[in-house]
């Protein structure tokens, strides 16, 4: 019988291990304060002040919660970068830090939340019409509103995650990170895959995205910028 072929050898990626505490802690302060102007500076060079650019980036805890990160807007209009501590302690280096810091600003400066609202009415909007035409009852129309809510909020979500990762690329290629390096935080996340209404892209799309962009940046002459010193 003929030989067999051997089996291809398979590459396995090495992950990192993860950073003392402290390291961890000091990187998410040194980070913040790298990232903060740049994002800062792209804010206001992109909405020309029609957007509030005067950050802030924070961290919180929350209990058994796991890695995230998110933007939204305080009370005074202030625009503001959250990030759990689970997140800082699964970052294996400063770019993870600061490619997350970069999306979750770009959201702002894209108008991401005014979109995902007004997407939201507008799907609560025609749920609740074609309910009522349907002949359903005031509770009736009051879920069909909040499932259209829902739907509609999710349908551009993958989008404009997307155009986030674009923007967060270069203000952390900008700020003097590595974004390519940042973005491989994507391969310790669990992928969204296809999946319907998912509010991700899968995490290939947008390792993909960011790879290209890199290299658009490059093929531009577009210099990295100078990293903070101390880092690791």
């Amino acid at each position: 019988m003929p030989e067999r072929p051997a089996a291809p050898e398979v590459q396995l990626q090495t992950v990192p291990p993860r950073l003392p505490p402290r390291q961890a802690a000091e990187n998410f302060v040194a980070v913040a304060q790298a990232m903060e102007p740049r994002i800062r500076a792209e804010c206001q060079a992109r909405t020309q002040g029609h957007r509030n650019c005067d950050y802030r980036i924070v961290a919180y805890d929350r209990r058994g919660s796991s890695p995230n990160a998110f933007q939204m807007v305080d009370r005074e209009g202030r625009p503001v970068i959250a990030l759990n501590l689970a997140l800082i302690a699964e970052a294996r280096n400063p770019d993870e830090l600061a490619f997350v810091m970069g999306h979750e600003g770009a959201h702002h400066i894209l108008g991401h939340l005014q979109a995902k609202a007004a997407d939201a009415q507008a799907g609560a909007l025609v749920m609740g019409v074609l309910a009522a035409a349907a002949g359903a009852d005031a509770d009736g129309i009051a879920e069909a509103q909040d499932i259209g809510a829902d739907v509609g909020e999710r349908s551009y979500s993958q989008d404009y995650e997307l155009q986030a990762d674009h923007l967060g690329t270069i203000i952390s290629w900008d700020a003097g990170f590595d974004p390519v390096r940042g973005a491989e935080f994507f391969a310790r996340l669990p992928d969204p895959g296809e999946a319907f209404l998912a509010t991700h892209p899968p995490n290939r799309l947008r390792l993909k995205l960011v790879k290209r962009t890199v290299e658009t940046l490059e093929e531009k002459g577009v210099p990295r910028g100078t990293p903070p010193a101390g880092l690791s």
